[in-house]
């Protein structure tokens, strides 16, 4: 496989992610499997940045060390968010639309301020040699969490530490 700069790979997550939105919120769609789908995505996507990316991005000047740890809280805030959605049982109603769209809001937020501020510093300030390095890690880590079922409520209430 060849390497993949890990802000390119990041951004693929976030239109994914976004797909999964619009799938979520229409009534014709899956919305339960977009559902299953997204809070793997989600959990796989946090966790791998976290447990690989942000540590190697705080080494280097122009990458907002603050905004990397903010951007760690608003991945709590999008978990908490995700598990409150994954708790109602009726898909679709009007409990599960306004779950849905305090989630939207929450990960629709990260991904704005994650894309202007820390994804812009990396590619600025982070040699593509490096940032290679770092979208093979993602992707390895990343991939393990799906592999491991990250998505269940269960995990995500772990996560969460409920």
């Amino acid at each position: 496989m060849a390497p993949r700069d890990v802000v390119e790979v990041i951004l693929e997550d976030h239109r994914t992610m976004e797909d999964l939105f619009r799938r979520m919120r229409s009534v014709e769609a899956d919305r339960a499997g977009a559902l299953e789908k997204f809070s793997s995505l989600l959990i796989a996507h946090g966790e791998a940045e976290e447990a690989e990316v942000d540590g190697a991005l705080k080494r280097f000047r122009g990458v907002d060390d603050e905004e990397v740890e903010h951007g760690e809280e608003e991945h709590a805030e999008g978990n908490k968010a995700l598990l409150a959605l994954l708790e109602v049982e009726d898909v679709g109603s009007e409990e599960w639309d306004e779950r849905l769209e305090d989630l939207v809001r929450a990960v629709s937020h990260h991904v704005d301020e994650e894309e202007r501020t820390i994804l812009n510093g990396a590619r600025e300030n982070v040699p593509d040699e490096r940032r290679a390095e770092l979208g093979g890690a993602f992707l390895r880590e990343r991939e393990q969490q799906l592999e491991s079922g990250c998505g269940s409520v269960e995990n995500v209430r772990r996560i969460v530490g409920k």
